[in-house]
């Protein structure tokens, strides 16, 4: 998605979004957006961004990725707006017929009668080929 004479770009991001640079095999933390850090635009370079928590609002955070020339002329930017989505698999972890979203047992497992955790039954087999 780069422009045909861009050789380097930057990363923006928004406080809720975390961003990694891998160039070479080699992963470096994003910077924070006044850093001004450019990366060159090789072949094999990967950008990652995700999100840590749900957000509050839709398409509430934001990267975006400057693109330069020779001589660190900025020629375009591509931008991408986020919503992050919080997922949490609620249970009856102490087994007392209550699902309940905040237990403090939903972390672990334990087995037996006076055990607690939720019981999940995977599914592995192929349904279709």
């Amino acid at each position: 998605a780069a422009p045909a004479r861009a050789i380097s770009f930057s990363v923006k991001h928004t406080e809720g979004v975390s961003v990694e640079v891998a160039c070479r095999g080699r992963a470096e933390v994003g910077s924070s957006p006044s850093s001004g850090t450019r990366w060159p635009l090789n072949e094999g370079t990967i950008l990652r961004f995700s999100m840590n928590q749900a957000s509050t609002e839709v398409n509430d955070n934001k990267v975006t990725v400057s693109f330069y020339a020779e001589g660190g002329q900025p020629i375009n930017q591509a931008g991408v707006f986020l919503t992050g989505i919080g997922i949490s698999l609620d249970v009856d972890t102490d087994r007392d017929g209550v699902v309940e979203k905040n237990n403090p047992n939903k972390a672990s497992w334990t087995w037996g009668p006076e055990g607690h955790g939720a019981i999940l039954l995977v599914s592995c087999d192929k349904e279709r080929p």
